[in-house]
């Protein structure tokens, strides 16, 4: 595939909590031959492992709550619902990302971890790409306050009966992809999951 893109070069624009590249390159086109130029700037953020923590017992999920500039900026309800997340640092194996996070977000302890799959979230500006598992916990006692306060975390965890959150979803009152993602695939896969499970 590399031998179809040439990059000309890579430049670093911006470096904060996340960092933005400019990009010079050009690549084969589907006629033949190769294209001009391009120059396109990538948000660079990592990449991030996403958990939708499932109690088959209780039929339910865990769903969070959190702040989202970006979901203000766009015009969305700040507070978003989603699942837990978190990004993979260098080195780190993406089941424990998932493990570390569930604990952090939720205050749960995953047994089982199912793999749902691995998307780009927006490839024609960004890098990032997430890993969404299904993963089974026991919801008793669930809920509260979770987050880490180094990290400005203030996370708010409720347990969901699948019916409910199958209503929320289906009356688009949750926005954020992973989240959307994570609950159809349950809701394909629900009696199929529910019966191995219990």
């Amino acid at each position: 595939m590399t031998e179809n893109v040439e990059i000309i070069d890579r430049i670093l624009r911006y470096k904060g909590f996340f960092e933005i590249v400019r990009y010079r390159f050009r690549h084969r086109l589907f006629a033949g031959g190769w294209s001009g130029e391009i120059e396109r700037e990538v948000f660079e953020r990592g990449h991030a492992v996403a958990v939708l923590p499932y109690d088959p017992a209780a039929d339910a999920v865990v769903l969070i709550e959190q702040f989202r500039i970006g979901a203000l900026a766009a015009g969305f309800p700040p507070w978003q619902v989603e699942i837990v997340a978190g990004i993979i640092e260098e080195g780190e194996a993406i089941e424990a990302v998932a493990r570390r996070e569930t604990m952090e977000e939720a205050g749960a302890v995953l047994s089982t971890l199912v793999p749902i799959c691995r998307y780009l979230v927006s490839p024609g500006g960004a890098s990032e790409s997430v890993a969404v598992y299904c993963g089974r916990v026991d919801s008793h006692n669930l809920g509260g306050i979770h987050g880490l306060p180094h990290e400005n975390e203030d996370i708010r965890v409720e347990v969901v009966p699948f019916a409910k959150a199958m209503a929320e979803l289906n009356a688009g009152r949750i926005t954020n992809a992973i989240c959307i993602i994570a609950l159809q695939w349950l809701a394909l896969n629900h009696e199929r999951l529910r019966g191995e499970w219990r």
